[in-house]
């Protein structure tokens, strides 16, 4: 008995109830579903995780913005910034002063930093002589305004009424008018858009005489008196009684260039019309004395002669002007330096386009005095 007793104390713990050893006995492991739920569970718990990270640092982020623009703004509206010194350049004429009143008077509401375009624009809104505003900032308190105007060029007659107009056919207003504005009729209503004092003119009946006097050189402001259409198209007629035939609108530089160096030579002192409708080739005639088929061509232009000293100031003059900085509109337009008007090549003439090519000159005889030679030579 001892030894069955010992027997059973010596095995019992290596075998179960049953007899059985522990290490057989079956362990217990969790499902497949069930593993596969615990990782979904976690992989969402991380994702959560990462989400919170991701939107505190959205919200950092968007914290750090709004401060920064709130400090923008209001470091842009304050006088740090603010401006002082105004600039205008551009301006012109009797309406110069209060142009740069508005401008200078909109500017300092204004800063550096936040330079409205628009409401200077609407500063000089009433001044209809202003085209454009171009606006350039100096920080941290300077503001240069350009100011690109539209002068008038001709005092344009309406149903009666005058106003000023533009070379581009733009209505002034008669606040512009002045005494040395060339006078230019509109002949009737239907060439102007809207209304006298405001508005706009079509039609190359006047915008034709318009592109002519935008053309003319600063110093001959006041030396036009009138432009009109004529047998030989567009026709200047300057206060001195002289005419000048240009034809159509085309190349206006070139033949106030060619109406320069004609008045220049001392062979065209005394004529009372110089016709420029061919710049390479122009004439003068219609002298003192003279009698010629072109001396008069309609009832409506001067006849008196030119004074030989008034056109050699109208000479001096253009010629001044043309050579500041005014090109002709074309290379062929221009004589080679040091030439007179009758060293301009004849045949340049028959090159020039549509315009009829003006008459050679005759003989002394008959009143007319051509700067250039004739085709034949």
């Amino acid at each position: 008995m001892d030894r069955s007793l010992a027997g059973r104390i010596a095995i019992g713990p290596q075998f179960g109830r049953r007899g059985a050893r522990r290490s057989d006995l079956p362990r217990w492991r969790p499902s497949r579903p069930l593993s596969a739920v615990s990782g979904l569970v976690g992989a969402a718990w991380a994702l959560v995780l990462a989400h919170r990270r991701m939107r505190i640092a959205l919200l950092g982020a968007v914290i750090a913005l709004a401060l920064l623009a709130g400090g923008w703004l209001g470091l842009r509206n304050s006088s740090l910034v603010a401006v002082q010194q105004v600039h205008v350049s551009g301006v012109h004429g009797s309406q110069a002063g209060a142009i740069e009143a508005a401008l200078a008077g909109a500017a300092r509401r204004m800063s550096t930093l936040d330079v409205n375009s628009g409401a200077l624009r609407a500063a000089v809104a009433p001044y209809r002589v202003v085209r454009e505003v171009h606006t350039s900032a100096s920080f941290p308190h300077g503001l240069h305004i350009d100011v690109v105007e539209q002068l008038p060029v001709a005092a344009l007659t309406i149903s009666g009424e005058r106003t000023a107009v533009a070379a581009d056919g733009v209505i002034l207003g008669p606040g512009l008018l002045s005494s040395s504005l060339p006078t230019l009729s509109a002949g009737s209503e239907r060439s102007v858009i809207g209304l006298p004092t405001k508005g706009v003119v079509h039609g190359e009946s006047l915008l034709g005489p318009l592109t002519v006097l935008g053309a003319a050189p600063a110093r001959m402001d006041n030396e036009v008196a009138r432009v009109f259409n004529g047998p030989k198209g567009v026709t200047v007629a300057m206060r001195n009684g002289l005419v000048v035939y240009f034809g159509d609108a085309t190349r206006p530089h070139a033949k106030w260039l060619a109406l320069a160096r004609v008045l220049a030579d001392p062979s065209s002192a005394g004529a009372s019309y110089i016709d420029v409708r061919v710049p390479e080739r122009p004439a003068a005639g219609g002298f003192t004395g003279a009698t010629g088929p072109e001396q008069s061509t309609t009832a409506a232009e001067p006849s008196s002669a030119s004074d030989p000293n008034t056109a050699a100031e109208l000479a001096a003059g253009l010629t001044a002007a043309l050579g500041s900085g005014v090109s002709p509109d074309s290379p062929s337009s221009t004589p080679p330096a040091g030439a007179t008007p009758a060293e301009a090549a004849p045949g340049a003439a028959q090159n020039s386009g549509p315009a009829a090519p003006v008459e050679a000159a005759a003989a002394p005889a008959s009143g007319e005095a051509s700067t250039a030679p004739s085709p034949g030579g």
